[in-house]
């Protein structure tokens, strides 16, 4: 299992950006696929975008189709998610998380390891 630590939450204003990352621990990171997911107040955690190892195969929730781009630094151990416009509805704690492999999924329940999450609050 690999240590994931998420950054770059905040508090935004509608139509605003922000770019979160997630440092990942160990040096088989490449051999990861990742993925993001997002947990609202009273919700269940849920699908936002997964990538490959080699970054090669992105996957998006039509809810942010469009608006975020993940994408990954293997020499960094580092992967992104960029937010553009920004809405009310994105407010939610955003989990990276990893599954060895080369196969991306978009369960929760099949990734291996977590990050604590990171709070994006975007205000209307």
């Amino acid at each position: 299992q690999v240590q994931l630590v998420e950054s770059g939450g905040g508090l935004v204003q509608a139509g605003g950006s922000l770019r979160l990352s997630c440092a990942a621990s160990g040096r088989t990171f490449s051999s990861y696929a990742m993925g993001w997911f997002r947990q609202a107040p009273g919700k269940e955690r849920k699908f936002v975008s997964a990538i490959s190892w080699s970054g090669g195969s992105t996957y998006y929730a039509d809810s942010v189709k469009g608006r975020f781009t993940i994408s990954r630094d293997n020499a960094k151990n580092t992967v992104y998610l960029q937010m553009n416009s920004l809405k009310a509805e994105d407010t939610a704690i955003y989990y990276c998380a990893a599954r060895r492999g080369i196969k991306v999924v978009l369960g929760a329940d099949e990734y291996d390891s977590w990050g604590q999450g990171t709070q994006v609050t975007v205000s209307s």
